[in-house]
């Protein structure tokens, strides 16, 4: 396996992180999500996403986002404040081990109802009004809702409605669709080896066109000559997602 590829497993919009897998010194390139709040930043792909989102549905008129990207240093203060103010199981539920938060990817973003008033930590976001609108959309420009309250006992974080997390087209509406959680995805698209030449066929609305999705070993020949997207899943393998008609 080449130092390139071993690298790869753990960069791309598709890692897993959570307590099991923590994030490598990942080399995004970051933005600021809102002129209005220049020091919320995400990976620059996530970002222009979400803008084109909240374009798409006057978003930034009701919502606000709350914390974006979080260098280590900071996701560790966050960490050592909550478990000081709040104790242990609080902390445990709604704070991230540092090393292990999808905001040290620069891939998760926390918004909240526009209000005098914002809970950092447990931000309101509504299933109502504007806010149930970006959720209702969020899949379409590749952003899920990651912690659902039917998913704990496979994420080990309780219910965050606002926490979203990008993870791209066609992959948001397929875990969407499926009411599955990131985990799920991950697990379902390791069972399509390239390898064995078996694919995951989905048709996406989003951008009216036909995809096929597998997953690889990092130690085999990628595709030649075909355009696929690569993202580690950030376990053992690379995903590959081939556009295959529009």
């Amino acid at each position: 396996m080449t130092s390139d590829l071993k690298n790869r497993i753990h960069s791309g919009s598709l890692i897993l992180v959570n307590p099991d897998y923590g994030c490598s010194d990942l080399q995004n390139e970051m933005v600021t999500v809102h002129p209005s709040f220049p020091d919320i930043q995400l990976e620059k792909e996530a970002a222009h996403m979400l803008s084109l989102c909240m374009e798409s549905i006057h978003g930034w008129d009701g919502i606000v986002p709350v914390s974006g990207y979080r260098p280590h240093s900071e996701q560790q203060k966050i960490f050592d404040d909550c478990l000081k103010q709040d104790g242990p199981e609080f902390t445990s539920q709604y704070v991230a081990i540092p090393g292990h938060s999808e905001h040290e990817t620069g891939l998760a973003i926390d918004l909240g109802k526009k209000q005098e008033k914002i809970d950092f930590i447990r931000p309101d976001f509504p299933h109502e009004g504007i806010c149930q609108v970006f959720r209702d959309a969020a899949a379409k420009f590749g952003f899920i809702e990651r912690y659902a309250e039917e998913k704990q006992s496979i994420t080990h974080i309780s219910s965050e409605p606002w926490h979203f997390r990008y993870v791209g087209i066609p992959h948001a509406a397929i875990i969407t669709q499926h009411h599955l959680s990131l985990e799920e995805y991950i697990d379902l698209i390791r069972s399509y080896p390239y390898e064995l030449s078996q694919y995951y066929s989905s048709y996406s609305a989003a951008d009216h066109a036909e995809y096929r999705i597998s997953s690889i070993g990092a130690d085999i020949p990628l595709p030649a000559n075909r355009t696929v997207r690569i993202s580690g899943d950030n376990i053992s393998r690379l995903i590959l997602t081939e556009m295959i008609r529009r």
